[in-house]
């Protein structure tokens, strides 16, 4: 059979004090309406349900923060993992000091006992900071979000000393990673357009029909597995893709199946409120059809996309995919002997960014109570001499 394919200020020593000002204007405003701001809302799937709730919910505590932002940041700092610890100590989906978690954490969220590790608790947190962040580098040129971004990761000081992102790999790398995961977190845009590249990518896809799937196969013997051909299929036209299917749910904007073009990746998950559970990917070629490698003793071949764990759709994009990739190792799990890591100890060396700092700065990292504003050294990526 032949088949066909038609393509078509600065903060003073109680930061809650500022804080407890923009809780309060916001519930304020909340107050007044049933609804949630349409603005940076999280694209469905792409957060694990409870926490997207409380994303929605906090990511409008002021304007410089979005639902879709906080979520590619905590995505960024963890992987959405709330148990996670960094070498340095850092605890949780929002990767919380335990000496500083205490200036941001507020007994009435989450069950009450300001625990870190419970991103009922850790969700507000993240987001009070960042807004204080926000405040604080207020008078600073520039992006105010690439300012704020800047601030969770180098500390507030760092970025009112350097006019903007200080001159550190680790930090620039965050705010460029983030703020370009965000676009893959963002409830779907009507306008988005398809990578000039999909067409190209299909065809590698194609000429491998028949090819036996093999678990864990990238193509380095010829064959893949679904994640390995979806990878495979866009290196090929200069797209470096992350290896698994998981992964490469956030490499781009989430479409609408009704919207769906060719060269879209389409997943399937087991718990479809869990992007975790995500289990399979597909190249969308059109027509209701993707090209896949199904499971083992089957070939890549052409199957229809509707199932009942069909969970969505994502387009790649160029930007947002060199992020995904990077974000495939949280900040969190980070060491010096990665890519833009900065040796040394940071950490030994400056009060954690975004607390007030004390005059001369603590032998462990951690602030003091009053003082002066952090002084601004290069961050470590182990995240010991953030927050």
């Amino acid at each position: 059979m032949k088949t066909s394919i038609i393509i078509g200020a600065s903060l003073v020593a109680t930061p809650f004090l500022l804080v407890g000002a923009i809780v309060v204007g916001t519930m304020s405003v909340a107050a007044g309406s049933s609804t949630l701001s349409p603005v940076g809302r999280i694209a469905d799937g792409t957060v694990p349900a409870a926490d997207s709730v409380l994303m929605e919910h906090y990511g409008h505590m002021c304007p410089e923060l979005t639902p879709s932002l906080l979520a590619a940041q905590l995505y960024q700092e963890s992987g959405f993992n709330p148990t996670i610890v960094s070498p340095a100590g850092a605890i949780g989906i929002a990767q919380f000091m335990p000496g500083t978690w205490p200036n941001w954490s507020s007994p009435q969220d989450g069950d009450g006992k300001q625990d870190p590790r419970n991103p009922a608790d850790a969700i507000p947190a993240a987001a009070r900071y960042d807004c204080a962040i926000a405040h604080q580098v207020s008078g600073v040129g520039g992006d105010v979000v690439s300012n704020m971004l800047a601030g969770y990761n180098a500390g507030p000081g760092a970025v009112e000393q350097y006019g903007g992102i200080p001159p550190y790999s680790e930090t620039q790398n965050y705010v460029k990673n983030i703020k370009a995961l965000e676009q893959a977190f963002r409830a779907p845009d009507p306008t988005i357009a398809p990578s000039d590249m999909a067409v190209r990518a299909i065809a590698y896809a194609y000429n491998r029909l028949g090819t036996p799937y093999e678990w864990g196969g990238d193509g380095t013997d010829g064959r893949f597995d679904c994640s390995g051909l979806v990878q495979a299929a866009y290196t090929s036209v200069g797209i470096t893709m992350p290896r698994t299917a998981s992964e490469q749910w956030y490499t781009g904007p989430h479409v609408p199946v009704a919207q769906l073009q060719p060269g879209d990746l389409v997943f399937y998950a087991t718990d479809l409120s869990n992007p975790g559970s995500i289990h399979h990917v597909g190249i969308y070629v059109g027509g209701g059809v993707m090209i896949d490698a199904p499971h083992t003793g089957a070939s890549i071949r052409f199957d229809p996309i509707g199932a009942a764990d069909y969970l969505g759709a994502t387009r790649p994009q160029p930007l947002v995919v060199g992020a995904a990739v990077d974000a495939a190792t949280p900040q969190a799990k980070r060491t010096t002997s990665q890519p833009g890591a900065i040796p040394g100890n940071a950490a030994q060396n400056t009060a954690p960014a975004g607390n007030p700092a004390p005059t001369t700065p603590t032998p462990t990292g951690n602030p003091a109570p009053t003082g002066a504003k952090a002084p601004a050294v290069p961050p470590k990526t182990t995240k010991s001499s953030k927050r």
